[in-house]
């Protein structure tokens, strides 16, 4: 730094600044060879040197220069011209010597030669470089026509092939290599009427005379214009191996695509998802789950999404993505983790409040953002990290939509709405499938939306009809894709060809969790609006505490509508409440209690019978009991009494000790969970009873999803 200092302070000062490490150029040489046969001459004239010391002297300079100029193959007249230069500053030096440098005759002789070297090197200086130039030139040259005969022996060999398996003679005007190595393409002009549909279905006769690998293809897509081809040719398999998905897990967005796999000559594939919605089939074992996963990643990397999950299998595709963010302990300083995915639904009533919240988003989105759209003069919202796109995962939501349950028609129903009427809201969706059937693809609004499109082969079969996936398309064929995460994806960007998708490994959902929680939007005030308390409480403890304890794993119900092992009426008042003896086997005398309990509110509200009730006396005296909508369930009354506060806002007796002990908990607060606990009562109740002292003003409660607290107000 001293040093640099000191350079910058002499340049500052008008001094000159010497790199004395750098070479003579033209000048600088003729300058320092001048200078020094001057120096030499006086020096020798002054004392008496022999005149002859000086020419030995440059006799040896110009035989080492012409040793070493030959050793480096310089040009004969660059040698020559720095011999020249030794043997005449020689003679001369030896001349001066002899008569004396001081002379006007001298110094301008030296001057002369001095202007002579110059020139001299820089005419020889520009020689090298030309020829040097010329010789990586020529090499280049060399290199270009030994892969031009390559090519050139590439199209001669496939335009014959062609020629011979397909009956038309077409012309390459181009091959050009993968830069992964693993293939290459031919662009190819087609003669007059010929389509490039002409080479695509004979992609399995050209493959194999072509004696391709096991795996790879020659297939054929459009050109520049309907007269040109290009035919992808594959010679290395690369669906055989297993890739992990890559580690780079920076941010990505809805608007650029999002990356689902790679192709055959190792470039990646995105989905574009801004207006399209996806299906994605596969039979067990294909990879469809791991697929889901590399789906999930891509949409927890985007800074523009909120991934919503529907999975009615307990869940199973979300909760690696939930999991890590609610099991995580931050140390001092570090924030919690937030999820992988917005919203995580296991359940038909789960389920089914998050579509409502989807269509209700969109349909509000649709008044109260015109006058942005206004401004941007589009029809399309204008999604980004301040408006993020809803993408709606919906694991085999294709056998859904073709259920003949009641409760999943009832499912089916709002997920083709979405599907209908959200496009330019930013609301999508993704299905998955079991198989490539008619009846999965028979819905004409699937086949219409669901532009991208991905079929898991596995090598197997049964199921899977690609003309149906991807019509239009020839020669694709489950067998080129025997392996678990390989089969065809199909866009409207890029036609249905091969591909195959990254291995998602479990520790890496953690990663990926771990390095985009900082970086996932918050919905829009306008949308949260919309999606109401149903989004807000949608991390609750009561609505996820199944993810972390299997006890608690809701069971799903039948197509009856009751709950597994319970008898009697399936009332969701009932449905969280512990086992009581209703629920065994003694369980006759109370449900036929509640079945009479039932009938008398029937008859009491709309009058349908005047039989009296032989088991009530008739000097019985009519509880009161609160005006309530709809029926006046037995099964509700105990919360009523418990959570409903009275007038004057009291509220129930143990509302006095959770306010106390939240106050003592200070700015932490206090979770739900922890305050059921310490006042014994159920989650529901404490929860309905906390609800009201919010409303009351005498809690505050803070939203931060799997985290939301109680806290005093005195503490906020």
């Amino acid at each position: 730094m001293t040093k640099h200092n000191s350079k910058q302070t002499d340049a500052a000062q008008g001094g000159p600044v010497w790199d004395w490490a750098a070479g003579h150029g033209p000048i600088t040489g003729a300058l320092s060879a001048t200078t020094g046969m001057f120096a030499i001459a006086t020096t020798g004239a002054a004392t008496s040197m022999p005149p002859g010391w000086a020419l030995a002297v440059g006799a040896a300079g110009a035989i080492g220069h012409t040793a070493a100029g030959i050793h480096l193959r310089n040009a004969g007249r660059t040698i020559a011209a720095r011999a020249s230069s030794w043997l005449i500053g020689a003679g001369w030096t030896t001349w001066a010597v002899t008569n004396g440098p001081l002379t006007w005759q001298a110094l301008g002789s030296l001057a002369a030669i001095g202007v002579g070297m110059g020139t001299a090197t820089r005419s020889t200086n520009l020689y090298e470089e030309a020829r040097e130039l010329e010789a990586i030139a020529a090499e280049e040259r060399a290199v270009a026509a030994e892969l031009s005969a390559e090519r050139r022996a590439i199209a001669e060999e496939w335009a014959e092939r062609i020629e011979r398996i397909c009956g038309i003679r077409v012309k390459a005007l181009a091959v050009e290599k993968w830069a992964a190595g693993t293939g290459f393409t031919i662009d190819a002009e087609l003669p007059g009427g010929a389509t490039y549909d002409l080479i695509s279905k004979r992609s399995a006769g050209l493959s194999a005379d072509a004696h391709l690998p096991h795996g790879c293809t020659a297939t054929a897509s459009p050109g520049v214009h309907q007269g040109r081809a290009l035919i992808d040719v594959a010679t290395v398999n690369v669906l055989m191996d297993e890739r992990t998905y890559p580690t780079d897990y920076g941010p990505l967005s809805i608007l650029t695509g999002i990356p689902w796999g790679y192709r055959t000559n190792a470039d990646e594939i995105r989905a574009y998802l801004r207006e399209q919605c996806a299906l994605v089939v596969g039979p067990t074992g294909s990879g469809k789950t791991n697929m889901v996963h590399a789906i999930l990643a891509g949409f927890a990397r985007a800074t523009d999404v909120l991934p919503w999950v529907i999975d009615l299998n307990a869940g199973s595709a979300g909760l690696p993505w939930v999991l890590p963010a609610l099991n995580h302990q931050p140390e001092q300083g570090e924030r919690r983790w937030r999820p992988g995915i917005d919203w995580l639904a296991s359940t038909y009533e789960e389920a089914l409040l998050m579509l409502d919240t989807a269509l209700a988003v969109a349909r509000y989105r649709k008044t109260a953002y015109q006058e942005l759209m206004h401004r941007n003069n589009t029809d399309l919202l204008p999604v980004s990290s301040a408006i993020p796109q809803i993408m709606l995962l919906i694991d085999e939501g294709a056998e859904i939509l073709v259920s003949t349950d009641r409760r999943m028609r009832k499912l089916a129903e709002k997920i083709l709405e979405v599907i209908r009427i959200a496009r330019s809201m930013g609301v999508r969706t993704v299905l998955t499938a079991l198989g490539a059937t008619g009846s999965v693809l028979g819905n004409l609004m699937i086949r219409r939306e669901a532009k991208v499109r991905v079929a898991l082969t596995g090598g197997e079969t049964e199921g899977m009809d690609l003309s149906k996936m991807f019509p239009g398309t020839r020669g694709l064929r489950v067998e080129q894709a025997p392996y678990k995460g390989a089969g065809f994806m199909g866009t409207p960007e890029s036609p249905a060809a091969l591909f195959k998708t990254w291995r998602v490994l479990p520790h890496q959902i953690r990663e990926i969790v771990a390095a985009t929680s900082e970086r996932h939007p918050a919905l829009d005030a306008v949308s949260a609006k919309a999606a109401g308390e149903a989004y807000a409480r949608r991390w609750d403890d009561d609505r996820i505490a199944w993810m972390g304890n299997p006890d608690t794993t809701p069971i799903p119900t039948g197509q009856d509508g009751g709950a597994g092992g319970r008898s009697g009426l399936n009332l969701s008042a009932l449905r969280d409440q512990p086992d009581t003896p209703a629920t065994t086997a003694e369980a006759g005398p109370e449900v036929d209690r509640l079945a009479d309990a039932f009938m008398r509110e029937i008859d009491a509200q709309f009058g349908t019978t005047n039989e009296p009730d032989p088991s009530t006396p008739a000097s019985r005296p009519e509880r009161e009991r609160p005006e309530r909508r709809g029926l006046n369930l037995s099964a509700l009354r105990a919360d009523d009494e418990q959570a409903s506060a009275p007038q004057g806002g009291a509220g129930p007796e143990w509302l006095a000790d959770a306010i106390a002990a939240i106050a003592d908990a200070g700015a932490v607060g206090m979770k739900p969970s922890a305050i059921a606990d310490l006042v014994g009562k159920d989650r529901k109740t404490v929860r309905a009873g906390l609800q009201q002292a919010v409303e009351r003003g005498e809690l505050v409660y803070r939203d931060n999803g799997p985290h939301s607290v109680y806290v005093h107000p005195d503490h906020t």
